[in-house]
Formats: structure tokens, C-alpha cells, sequence
């Protein structure tokens, strides 16, 4: 069993760096398809959705660099190709969406992906001894369990 770099078994981080692309895959299409909702939101939120997306593309883009980040500690490459990302997300691309109501359970379901995936990866992390990645997975999933909560409540669910 080899260790790599930083003390951990090099195949257990080769699943953990495959995983980690797998959900910067998914965070990359999540992310560009708030920045849609963002240009293209119209109706009564507008302003209210307009700055909600907004702060909430500006946190995708800082998981985003985190998860590449933590690839590359790990010794591998972070994938950054968007054939890659739209190949491997789960998270669907969506166009051309101007409704609010739409664009918010569009997130809601987004996040649903990104925990579930998160998850999983918090216990390939724990099995691999991997501190680093356990912890920013569980903020993530902290984090992202209460937006869903709130923007659950906006949709009234």
C-alpha cells in the first residue's frame, strides 16, 4: 500500500480525486446555470432573485476553485474542460430560464445532486483517513442543508 505526498494510500486518493471530479463536474454546470438565472430572471422577484443568484453564484465559484484545490493536493488533475463537465454532471444544463419559481426548484433539485454526491465522498474520505476533504465536505453539506431549507420555504414546501 503506497502513500502519496502527504501520508495517504495513493489508490484510495486516485477514487477520492475521481469523485472530486465528478462533483466539480457537477458544481461547474450548477454553476453557470445560476448565472443564467441571474441575466434572464424577470418578473415581481426580480430584484429580490437577482441578488439571491447572485450571491449564490459567487459561492459555487469559490467551492469551485476549493474542490480543484483539493484535487490537486491530493496529486491528481482537476478536470477543466466543459465537454468534461457536461459529460459527467448529473446536475442537468439548463437554458433559457427566466421564471423564478422555476429557477429556484431548478436549485433546490441541483443541491439535492451536490449533498447526495457530497456525502458519499465525506465517507470515501473518512475510509481514506482524509481529513482535509472530510471537512470541507462536511461544511459543504451544512452549509447547502439549510439554503435548501430556506429555499424550500420561499417555494412553499
Amino acid at each position: 500500500m503506497g502513500k502519496n505526498f502527504i501520508g495517504l494510500d495513493t489508490e484510495k486518493t486516485e477514487q477520492l480525486a475521481n469523485a472530486l471530479n465528478d462533483l466539480l463536474s457537477n458544481y461547474q454546470i450548477f454553476y453557470m446555470n445560476v448565472r443564467g438565472y441571474h441575466w434572464n430572471i424577470k418578473g415581481d422577484n426580480f430584484f429580490e432573485l437577482h441578488v439571491k443568484f447572485e450571491e449564490l453564484y459567487n459561492d459555487l465559484l469559490l467551492k469551485i476553485d476549493e474542490i480543484a484545490e483539493r484535487v490537486l493536493t491530493l496529486g491528481h488533475r482537476p478536470s477543466h474542460a466543459y465537454s468534461t463537465y457536461i459529460e459527467k454532471s448529473e446536475v442537468p444544463e439548463r437554458k433559457d430560464v427566466s421564471d423564478g419559481k422555476v429557477a429556484m426548484e431548478n436549485i433546490v433539485e441541483s443541491f439535492a445532486k451536490l449533498i447526495r454526491k457530497q456525502r458519499e465522498l465525506l465517507s470515501l474520505a473518512g475510509d481514506a483517513d482524509d481529513e482535509g476533504t472530510v471537512a470541507l465536505m462536511s461544511d459543504y453539506i451544512s452549509q447547502q442543508e439549510k439554503t435548501v431549507w430556506m429555499y424550500r420555504s420561499y417555494l412553499g414546501q
